[in-house]
């Protein structure tokens, strides 16, 4: 080996150091952003069951770190892409990081929402209409939200097909939730203003579900190379058995 070689050698060593810290650095900003995300879930959730207007407000305060984290890991993504030109396992697990940030700032955007419907439903008095449907719904959400970051963490893509199946749950029991609130209201019209304030509240739980199976279709991606979106849970499936 040449002194050209061998400085050569140790120049990519270093350089392939640096790339490696790099992602790793993200992939870490990211699951930072989503214990954050999380714990705004939940607390959204529990200031309304409680009608605790203090826990709604921070958890609306948490919605600027959450925007601020998502800018952040996006633009370095963004540099690591145009400096780095990574390819192959690099390039997915980038995108991936990429896609998967908007998803979490989105369900700290339907996060500050219930928090809002919160201080609405304060001023309609002790009204709980819809409470049990809220705390199941909200339950099936948070485990989702939970259970797609350790996924992610661990690039456990068996977990992130669970957390996609579980969606499907969640809209059932969102449909079934709209049908109660619906009949609650057709047969006691002073319940109107409160429902309609569940009813959004429900709509915002099941986005988020929404969200949580898009992270596990990023999972799959990142692990299997193939992208699963918009595909039947059957075929999603079968990319997670062939890629075990």
């Amino acid at each position: 080996m040449t002194a050209n070689d061998a400085n050569s050698e140790g120049f990519s060593s270093h350089i392939s150091k640096q790339f490696n810290e790099e992602l790793e650095q993200i992939r870490t900003e990211l699951l930072a952003m989503g214990g954050i995300v999380e714990r705004q879930v939940h607390q959204s959730v529990e200031a309304l069951l409680t009608g605790d207007l203090l826990l709604a407000e921070e958890a609306l305060a948490i919605d600027v770190q959450t925007n601020a984290m998502e800018l952040k890991i996006d633009e370095r993504c963004t540099s690591i892409i145009a400096r780095r030109q990574p390819a192959a396992s690099d390039l997915r697990l980038i995108v991936s990081i990429s896609k998967a940030v908007v998803d979490l700032e989105r369900m700290g955007d339907e996060a500050v929402r219930i928090c809002r419907q919160t201080v609405e439903l304060s001023t309609l008095g002790n009204s709980q209409h819809g409470f049990q449907e809220v705390r199941h719904i909200g339950n099936l959400v948070r485990t989702m939200v939970k259970d797609v970051l350790t996924a992610f963490a661990r690039g456990d893509i068996e977990q992130a097909y669970k957390v996609a199946k579980s969606d499907r749950s969640v809209d059932q029991e969102y449909r079934s939730a709209m049908r109660t609130l619906v009949s609650l209201m057709m047969e006691d019209p002073r319940s109107i203003s409160s429902c309609l304030n569940v009813i959004w509240v429900l709509r915002s739980l099941e986005r988020i579900g929404d969200h949580s199976r898009n992270m596990a279709e990023h999972i799959i991606y990142l692990v299997s190379g193939e992208n699963v979106r918009h595909q039947s849970l059957k075929h999603m499936k079968s990319t997670v058995e062939q890629s075990i």
